[in-house]
């Protein structure tokens, strides 16, 4: 696969501050990921490089904020990572970050994103409409992240290491000047033994 990790994101929201982050972490551990840093304009549709990028990854991470769902690309990406997910046998799957919003808010349960969807069925539609609100319902809430309480830092890194684990194992290319976490922890081993080692003999 080209690409790991999809990320899918509302620039206006988190592309200069979390999503930067979070993006850069991950590419300094050695993980393929694919950040589109161009926003679509209204009535342009999700293809080419973008669309191959979501049928590659493995791992989807939409990084819910408050204005997601009133990009119909954010919502098209999203529907698009619900049915590769469920056509993969669970070779894929959603992570979702709940950057600002809750994971009702996502499942339309509150006014934030059910008032989002409304205007844009007046631009849209009503399948269009639908499917987006139907791809939002499948999205699992059981796992992911959330910020309330964290910090940018300590969320980032509970969802590079998680990334890692289920990445490991695969036939991966690391990056020369980095090696596995099992290396490591073997390395740090060796290092703790040696220098027991030299503090008895002296």
């Amino acid at each position: 696969m080209k690409f790991e990790v999809f990320l899918s994101f509302r620039g206006l929201d988190t592309r200069d501050n979390f999503t930067s982050c979070l993006y850069h972490d991950m590419v300094e551990k050695g993980i393929r990921v694919f950040k589109d840093d161009k926003e679509l304009p209204i009535g342009q549709k999700v293809e080419g490089e973008l669309l191959q990028a979501l049928d590659d990854s493995q791992i989807y991470i939409p990084i819910f904020s408050k204005r997601f769902a009133s990009a119909p690309w954010c919502l098209r990406e999203v529907a698009h990572m619900v049915n590769c997910t469920s056509k993969s046998d669970g070779k894929k799957e959603i992570l979702p970050v709940f950057f600002d919003v809750k994971p009702d808010d996502v499942k339309l349960k509150t006014e934030l994103y059910r008032d989002a969807l409304s205007e844009l069925g007046k631009k849209y539609g009503s399948d269009e409409v639908k499917s987006w609100e139907d791809a939002l319902a499948e999205v699992p809430t059981k796992v992911g992240w959330k910020l309330e309480g964290k910090g940018y830092g300590e969320l980032i890194k509970l969802i590079v290491r998680e990334v890692l684990l289920k990445l490991k194992g695969k036939n991966r290319h690391l990056p020369d000047h980095l090696v596995e976490t099992d290396d490591l922890e073997r390395i740090e081993e060796l290092l703790d033994v040696d220098s027991m080692t030299m503090y008895v003999s002296l």
